[in-house]
């Protein structure tokens, strides 16, 4: 799926979440090393770098160019200097060494892979760069008509987000809403 500007590519859902639950629910210290996949115009990113800290490095990964672009010039503004922009699509492999990763964070992707039938391969592939006990974050859209986010018949309930995820290897951690829209569901690699 090589196009000039996947499904999805500019919009964010960072600004509909509440971001203090977030936090708080991501286990990310100073030097965390994290993914943000499919990252965007990296609105997530930029935040993961700040709860990283400069000892630790957020990967931002897209298929969508001009996206990472406008995240490398808002990185250079907010001296980010720990977010590495990484231009892959992840449905194919990614140039990341494996089990290097503490966190991966999907953000309103998962939808969008599982529409593509690239799920399982783009979650394997987290499996294989997360270390053992790593944590995978995924936020999607809750399970209702929109707007904002995609069409419901797209949307992942929580019980799907978990049976897919669950299916590769990972054990859930929680779930929890993380806004009027958005929920947000951990889980953690094998050890």
């Amino acid at each position: 799926m090589d196009q000039a500007k996947p499904k999805g590519a500019g919009k964010s859902s960072f600004e509909l979440i509440n971001t203090q639950i977030l936090k708080q629910m991501l286990p990310i210290h100073q030097g965390s090393v994290i993914l943000d996949l499919a990252c965007g115009k990296g609105l997530y990113s930029l935040f993961l770098s700040q709860l990283s800290g400069p000892s630790g490095l957020v990967y931002a990964v897209d298929l969508w160019e001009e996206g990472l672009e406008i995240l490398e010039q808002d990185a250079l503004k907010k001296e980010a200097a720990n977010i590495l922009t990484i231009k892959a699509d992840a449905t194919r492999e990614i140039d990341i060494e494996a089990h290097s990763l503490d966190l991966c964070l999907m953000a309103t992707v998962l939808h969008d892979f599982k529409e593509m039938n690239a799920d399982q391969t783009v979650l394997k592939q987290v499996l294989n760069l997360l270390i053992p006990g790593g944590c995978l974050a995924v936020i999607e859209f809750k399970k209702m008509d929109g707007p904002p986010g995609p069409p419901a018949h797209i949307r992942l309930s929580q019980e799907e987000t978990e049976k897919l995820v669950t299916g590769v290897g990972f054990k859930k951690i929680n779930t929890t809403e993380i806004g009027d829209y958005n929920y947000l569901t951990t889980f953690k690699s094998p050890m």
